[in-house]
C-alpha cells in the first residue's frame, strides 16, 4: 500500500521531467533544421558574383535616414578637400558599411549609388545660384567603412570684389563649408590634407584665363548661434590675381596715345586756328573713346576704381589745354583796336619769365620799328627840307629883287603843287606811322602770348608727367605685391 502510495505521489515529477526532454528534443531538431538551412542558403549564395553578395550584405538592413553610427555619442567626422577648378572631395566614414575582404573575394572597395546610403549636409553659405556641375550618382566606399564622394562642382557663389586697383586688382573670395543642420557633436569638418598642401596645390588650376590663382587659404571655427549648440565651420580663401595685359592694352595704351597727341599739339603756332581745331577733334576722340571702354570698366556701387578716375583726369586735361588754347590764341589775335601792352606784363612776362623759361634769344620778344616806319620818317624829313629849301630859295631871290612882286603865274600854280604833293606825304606818313604802331602792339602781344605760351605748356606738360609716373608706379607696385 505505501509503495503504490510512493509510486503515485512520484509520478506528477517523471511527468515535468518527460516534458523537459521533449522540449530540449525539439529545440536540438530546430537547430539542426536551421544549420541545414544555413548550409544550403550559404550554399546557394556562393553562386552569386561577390560584389552582389557584399551589396546585400551591406545594405539589406541598412537605414539611410539614420546617422552612421553604432554609439549615438560618437562624432561623424567629414573630411573636405577643395582643389580650384573645380573639384570637391568629401570623406566620412560609415559604421554600417564595413566588411572583412577575406569574406568577398578580398574586395577592399566598391562603388554604390549615393541615394542608397547616409550622406552628410554640408553646404556652401556664399551659394547663390545652382551651377552646371554634372550630377555623380555613385560613391566610392571602403572596407574600413570609409565613404569618399568625389564630384566635380561649379560654384557661383557671392563674393565682395574689391576693384580699386583695376585692372591690377588681387581678389580674395571665400567659401565656407558647414552642416546646415548638425552640430558639433554630430558631424565635424576637418580637412583631408595639410593646410600647405591645400594652399599650394595648382595642379587643376586653369591658368590659361583672365586669373590667375595664387593660392588657398584654409581656417576652422567653431561658431555658435545665439544660445544653441556650437557648429563646425572650415572656410577656404581663393586668392587670386587679375591678368592685366588685356586690359593694358585696350584701355591704357590709347588713352596714352590721346595725351601724347595733345601735348605733341602745343608745337603748332600759337596764331594759328589749325591749334584749336586739333584739340577740339582729341576731345571728340576721347569722349567717343570713353563711350566705347564704358561697358569693359567693373561697375560697382560701393567705390570707382583708379582707372575710371585716371580717365576722368585725362579729360579734364584736355579740357584745360582746348581753354589754354582758345585763351592764347585770343590773345594773340590781331585787332585794329588793341591797346598797348602795360607795363607790369611786359616786366613780368617778357623780362621775368624769359629768364625763368630759359629762353635765350631775349631780343626776340623786344619790340622794334619796321622799315616801313624807317621810311616814312625818311620821306617826312626829306619833304621837311624840301619845304623849307623851296621857301628858303624864294625868300632869297624876293631879298635879291628889292621885295620885287613880280612873281610869275607859273611860279604860283607849281607852288599849289608842292603843297599838295606835300600834304599827300604827310597823310601817307600819318597812316604807315599808324600802321606801325598797331603793328608794334599785335607784336608785343604775340611777344607776350609766346612766353605765356610756353609757360603754360611747360606746367602741362610737368602734371602730365607727374600724373603719369604717379599712377604708373602705382600700378606697378599693385602688380608686383
Amino acid at each position: 500500500m505505501d509503495g503504490a502510495r510512493a509510486q503515485t505521489r512520484s509520478h506528477p515529477l517523471i511527468t515535468a521531467l518527460d516534458t523537459l526532454m521533449q522540449k530540449l528534443s525539439l529545440q536540438a531538431v530546430l537547430k539542426q533544421g536551421s544549420a541545414s538551412q544555413n548550409v544550403t542558403t550559404k550554399t546557394a549564395n556562393s553562386s552569386q558574383p561577390a560584389l552582389l553578395q557584399l551589396s546585400n550584405y551591406l545594405l539589406t538592413n541598412y537605414k539611410k535616414g539614420v546617422r552612421p553610427v553604432r554609439d549615438w555619442r560618437r562624432t561623424t567626422t567629414v573630411a573636405i578637400d577643395f582643389m580650384v577648378y573645380a573639384i570637391l572631395s568629401v570623406h566620412w566614414t560609415d559604421e554600417f558599411l564595413r566588411w572583412n575582404p577575406e569574406n568577398f573575394d578580398n574586395i577592399t572597395q566598391m562603388s554604390i549609388p549615393t541615394e542608397a546610403i547616409w550622406v552628410p549636409d554640408i553646404l556652401i553659405n556664399e551659394f547663390v545660384d545652382v551651377g552646371k556641375s554634372p550630377a555623380i550618382p555613385y560613391v566610392y566606399i571602403l572596407h574600413n567603412g570609409e565613404v569618399r564622394n568625389l564630384k566635380p562642382i561649379q560654384v557661383v557663389t557671392a563674393c565682395s570684389l574689391d576693384i580699386y586697383n583695376f585692372p591690377f586688382d588681387v581678389q580674395n573670395c571665400s567659401l565656407t563649408f558647414t552642416s546646415w543642420l548638425h552640430n558639433i557633436r554630430d558631424i565635424n569638418i576637418s580637412l583631408l590634407r595639410t593646410p600647405e598642401e591645400v594652399k599650394n596645390d595648382k595642379n587643376v588650376f586653369m591658368n590659361q584665363g583672365e586669373w590667375e590663382l595664387l593660392h588657398v587659404l584654409s581656417q576652422f571655427r567653431e561658431f555658435q548661434v545665439e544660445d544653441s549648440d556650437s557648429y563646425a565651420e572650415m572656410k577656404f580663401y581663393v586668392v587670386i590675381r587679375r591678368r592685366p595685359l588685356f586690359y593694358a592694352v585696350s584701355l591704357l595704351l590709347p588713352s596714352i596715345f590721346l595725351m601724347v597727341m595733345d601735348v605733341v599739339g602745343f608745337y603748332l603756332p600759337p596764331d594759328s586756328g589749325e591749334r584749336v581745331s586739333f584739340k577740339i577733334t582729341l576731345l571728340l576722340g576721347y569722349s567717343v573713346f570713353l563711350i566705347i571702354v564704358s561697358d569693359t570698366l567693373p561697375a560697382t556701387a560701393i567705390g570707382t576704381p583708379l582707372i575710371g578716375v585716371y580717365f576722368v583726369v585725362c579729360m579734364a586735361l584736355l579740357v584745360i589745354s582746348l581753354t589754354e588754347t582758345i585763351l592764347i590764341v585770343r590773345l594773340v589775335h590781331k585787332q585794329d583796336l588793341q591797346p598797348h601792352v602795360p607795363d607790369w606784363v611786359k616786366h613780368w612776362v617778357l623780362e621775368r619769365a624769359t629768364v625763368l623759361l630759359c629762353i635765350r634769344d631775349k631780343n626776340a620778344f623786344r619790340p622794334v620799328r619796321t622799315q616801313s616806319s624807317d621810311m616814312a620818317r625818311s620821306m617826312e624829313n626829306s619833304g621837311s627840307t624840301a619845304k623849307l629849301n623851296h621857301y628858303g630859295c624864294e625868300s632869297t631871290r624876293d631879298y635879291e629883287g628889292g621885295a620885287s612882286s613880280t612873281v610869275t603865274q607859273p611860279q604860283g600854280e607849281s607852288s599849289m603843287v608842292v603843297e599838295s604833293i606835300l600834304q599827300e606825304i604827310a597823310a601817307i606818313r600819318q597812316f604807315l606811322e599808324k600802321r606801325d604802331e598797331f603793328r608794334d602792339i599785335a607784336r608785343e602781344w604775340l611777344q607776350v602770348g609766346y612766353v605765356l605760351d610756353v609757360l603754360l605748356f611747360r606746367t602741362y606738360l610737368v602734371a602730365v608727367l607727374a600724373y603719369g609716373i604717379t599712377l604708373g608706379s602705382l600700378w606697378s607696385i599693385w602688380q608686383y605685391a
